[in-house]
């Protein structure tokens, strides 16, 4: 009754407090995937298999799309998973959504392909990097066994009936496929943008008019342009994961209304290759893809639909091409992965254009004709994601007309243009300089673009191929382009890990011994401010915030120095913020946030801190998502919590921030803290920790500085401001794991970053093992120059 009062597509997990040992699972529709994994004593619930391997490589998928069977009932699936049964098939009750019982046979499960060696970083820094290097190999898998030279020494595509049915086959053959339609979502659309081209190319190569072929992204699709009868429609449907919901619900959608649709998908096993008729996989369709930045899927889809192309011009054709430059252009494409690699081997000066001018210009544009806009738009993607930027994309010559009264960074795909157009090209690069943009062109061997600031020339390959390679070279731009502007965001970090290490141990002349410690990054941050170093990606008022705290530093009497750190401190954290880029993950990013928020927000009502923080009084919704989520990692870490305190706060003063006579009051008190006599009652001054909690706006573990006693800090926040504050007093466990505490600092405060830095200052390497030595407490709430006395004390200074 629970799941058919739902309506959509959804996945439901629920816990009875009556009937622990029982897990209840639900899925309906098709855009939620949900898998019961069967492990050593245990199930695995996910929502895709990559969420299963490190611990299994058999599961269950349950079936969103269960047809209803009976009056009144939904679509779907619901199981039961028994505890005292973990990791059997027997401890799975299913159902379907009407309650009839579906037992559950050993050939129903399946075996994943994929291990915890498939997504290893290895010894690249960044998963990123790891698949754009990855990305020739991807192409090679991808058209391995599908080119074929037959008697006469040409190459032939064979895809397969897994590809192509006879049903698809015959529909065009015979000319009742009228329409093609390529969909995706994001970089996939772009993919399929291409994938079309390369489908209309090659029927207009053999005069061919008909099946008429579009693109255009699957809610589009969905929203504006599906017909009540698609019987002559084939979709090709293009995903890396084969889980993107818009995508599994147009497929869905159209095969409803009597279309057929053939998957361009990475995944075996995947939602999109169980519901397509036919499927062509990218690489060998187990190339994992870690970084939320898709790149070298794209390369694959690519080379996936020109062959897919091919097979349905000699479909509609009712044979093979014969003419020569068909089979040249199947010998480039089998040849792509090299040129790829040689293009990987630019990426020295591709760094170096990245390094030299994606710091400084704060407005960006790609542009690009013929299939070398379809680089400039895959390219704008991740350069958007990678670098936080708005960006955008246009043709090479409308740029003229739109906005160059910016003076922006012009990335110039101009790989494929010949003739009249490099000509032309060449003339839009001097117009764009002649109004002090900086463009950038990505063109083949040889060509010449006087008027450019960089060129970076990448081998030869015919236009239907030369794209890919201006693609390579956009992923790697991006890649450096965010980490030189991270690299800007470095010298803050030291200097806010002094600020913390000085205001913090209670010694004189903090702003003499600030300067001993980070005085190099302190004169490097001024000169970019000065410089214009900054000018390109820091917000102007986070710019002039830190440089007015940077100039008191230098003014500040004995008594002035703590309000100069402090001042300092708020002015570097927003800074730091607005510089960081994650490269692997993405700010903001949809599918990243829905997975991680999903996972953490089913069990924030169950944790030992959120129960103390409801008998404290402490709204639901007056503590931030990112204090809950630091919580969520805080609490496996807690032996107890002791009591609680809730203080409500007074400003005293007219802006958001509270000011030097704010004040607070005693709301609720529990526990230890029923009995104990706030310092409150007799000074209500807010100072202190508590000051600190209250400013900063967020969590924060620390020790009362009079009794020793361990608490966690968090504040309320209503209409924009902090209003209120809740002291948690808890103890933390003695000892942890050193992989689980490494995963808590990197989360917390940004603690495993500035120690593992402040280590290498005078170690060599850093001993993540030396971790599980320390007392959690220390770990959390120790100025991280304390803790680094620690490994440099150690044997070997703390080398591994």
């Amino acid at each position: 009754e629970t799941v058919a009062a739902f309506e959509g597509s959804l996945a439901l997990g629920a816990l009875a407090w009556d009937d622990p040992s029982r897990l209840y699972l639900a899925t309906q529709g098709s855009g939620q995937g949900l898998y019961v994994g069967l492990a050593d004593h245990a199930f695995v619930v996910a929502s895709e298999p990559y969420g299963l391997v490190e611990e299994t490589s058999t599961w269950l998928r349950l079936d969103g799309e269960a047809e209803p069977d009976c009056a009144g009932a939904g679509w779907g699936q619901i199981a039961v998973l028994d505890a005292d049964r973990a990791g059997e098939l027997e401890g799975i009750e299913r159902y379907s959504a009407g309650g009839s019982a579906l037992p559950v046979a050993p050939e129903e499960l399946d075996h994943a392909e994929i291990t915890a060696r498939d997504i290893d970083r290895g010894e690249f820094p960044h998963f990123l990097l790891k698949e754009i290097s990855e990305a020739p190999r991807s192409v090679r898998n991808t058209v391995r066994g599908k080119l074929r030279e037959d008697a006469t020494g040409r190459l032939r595509v064979s895809v397969g009936e897994q590809t192509l049915p006879e049903a698809v086959a015959c529909g065009l053959r015979e000319g009742t496929v009228a329409r093609i339609v390529v969909t995706g979502q994001g970089t996939a659309a772009v993919a399929g943008q291409g994938i079309a081209g390369a489908i209309e190319g090659r029927l207009r190569e053999r005069g061919l008019s008909r099946p008429r072929v579009d693109a255009m992204p699957a809610t589009e699709l969905s929203g504006f342009h599906l017909a009540p009868d698609m019987n002559d429609t084939l979709v090709v449907a293009v995903s890396q994961s084969g889980t993107t919901t818009d995508t599994l619900r147009t497929v869905n959608l159209a095969q409803r209304r009597g279309a057929r649709a053939i998957a361009i998908v990475n995944r075996r096993n995947s939602d999109l290759a169980d519901r397509t008729d036919g499927v062509l996989y990218t690489s060998d369709g187990r190339d994992v893809e870690m970084s939320v930045a898709s790149t070298k899927a794209f390369y694959s889809q690519i080379a996936a639909g020109m062959l897919l192309a091919v097979a349905i011009a000699d479909q509609v054709a009712g044979g093979p091409d014969e003419r020569p430059a068909a089979d040249r252009l199947l010998r480039e494409l089998r040849n792509l992965p090299g040129a790829m690699e040689r293009t990987l081997a630019l990426r020295p000066a591709i760094a170096a254009a990245a390094r030299e001018y994606a710091p400084r210009l704060r407005d960006w544009s790609v542009v690009g004709n013929g299939l070398d806009r379809i680089a400039a738009e895959e390219i704008r993607i991740k350069l958007s994601e990678l670098c936080y930027k708005a960006i955008a994309c246009d043709a090479t010559e409308d740029k003229k007309h739109i906005d160059l009264s910016s003076e922006p960074l012009i990335l110039v795909c101009a790989t494929g243009v010949q003739g009249s157009t490099a000509a032309d090209t060449r003339k839009e690069i001097d117009v764009y300089r002649a109004h002090r943009a900086t463009p950038i062109v990505i063109a083949s061997e040889g060509a010449t673009f006087p008027s450019a600031a960089a060129v970076i020339e990448v081998p030869e390959a015919p236009p239907e191929l030369s794209f890919v390679l201006a693609t390579v070279v956009g992923h790697l731009f991006g890649y450096h382009a965010a980490l030189a502007i991270d690299e800007l965001a470095g010298p803050l970090r030291a200097i806010r890990t002094a600020v913390d290490d000085v205001a913090g141990d209670g010694k004189a002349r903090p702003v003499a011994r600030l300067r001993e410690i980070a005085g190099a990054e302190i004169d490097a941050v001024s000169d970019g401010l000065a410089g214009g170093g900054y000018d390109g990606n820091l917000h102007t008022g986070f710019a002039v915030r830190l440089a007015v705290a940077l100039d008191r530093l230098g003014d500040a009497d004995d008594r002035g120095e703590e309000a100069a750190l402090k001042q300092l401190r708020d002015a570097l954290s927003p800074a730091i913020d607005d510089l960081t880029r994650h490269i692997d993950t993405i700010k903001h990013q949809a599918k990243t946030v829905t997975v991680g928020i999903s996972r953490h927000d089913q069990t924030l009502g169950r944790m030992p801190l959120d129960a103390a923080l409801r008998q404290a009084g402490s709204p639901e919704e007056s503590v931030s998502m990112e204090d809950r989520r630091t919580m969520s990692a805080l609490d496996p870490f807690v032996d107890q919590v002791l009591g609680y305190v809730r203080y409500q706060l007074w400003h005293g003063g007219e802006g958001p921030a509270p000011g030097d006579a704010a004040t607070i009051r005693v709301l609720r008190a529990g526990g230890l803290c029923r009995d104990l006599q706030s310092r409150t009652v007799r000074e209500p001054l807010l100072k202190g920790t508590k000051y600190a909690v209250a400013v900063e706006g967020r969590l924060l573990a620390a020790r009362g500085r009079t009794d020793g006693r361990v608490f966690i800090g968090l504040p309320e926040w209503n209409g924009g401001e902090v209003s209120a504050l809740n002291l948690i007093h808890v103890r933390f466990r003695e000892r942890a794991p050193a992989p689980e505490l490494r995963r808590l600092l990197s989360g917390y405060r940004e603690r495993y970053t500035g120690l593992r830095d402040q280590v290498l200052k005078k170690a060599p390497d850093f001993d993540d093992r030396l971790l599980a030595e320390l007392p959690v407490e220390d770990l959390l709430i120790d100025p991280v120059a304390q803790l680094a006395e620690r490994w440099q004390s150690a044997p070997s200074g703390g080398a591994s």
